[in-house]
């Protein structure tokens, strides 16, 4: 069973995603900002991370950037999440260290397409 890290800090979404993703099988470790997903991730070390981009105390830009700058996290794929389908955000999403983009409202399958991609990724690079 894969552990996914979701940092989420809208608690209907947060929940509603955890609980589809459980569902589906995932183990699901939330954060409610992206300081607490930095603490959670450093000491749980999960599979995969789905980063809210907008995030209160430190946004998903700087976690991302945070975790990817680590020795201890940096290996762990980070997908963004965000309702910023703008130009240039999936562009700023790789720049700050994400493995994926999607965008919101989530729908499940694409989503759950872009994990397994990263989690398989990830094992071939691991």
């Amino acid at each position: 069973m894969h552990t996914v890290l979701l940092v989420e800090d809208n608690e209907l979404n947060r929940d509603m995603l955890s609980r589809r993703l459980t569902r589906k099988g995932y183990r699901i470790l939330s954060a409610e900002d992206g300081e607490q997903g930095v603490e959670i991730a450093r000491r749980e070390r999960p599979d995969l991370i789905l980063m809210d981009m907008s995030l209160p105390v430190l946004d998903g830009w700087e976690a991302t950037r945070r975790l990817k700058a680590s020795e201890e996290t940096r290996k762990i794929p980070v997908i963004a999440l965000t309702a910023h389908a703008m130009t240039g955000d999936a562009e700023r999403a790789y720049a700050a260290g994400c493995d994926d983009f999607d965008t919101k409202p989530v729908e499940l399958e694409r989503l759950l397409g872009k994990m397994q991609s990263a989690l398989s990724n990830n094992l071939e690079d691991g």
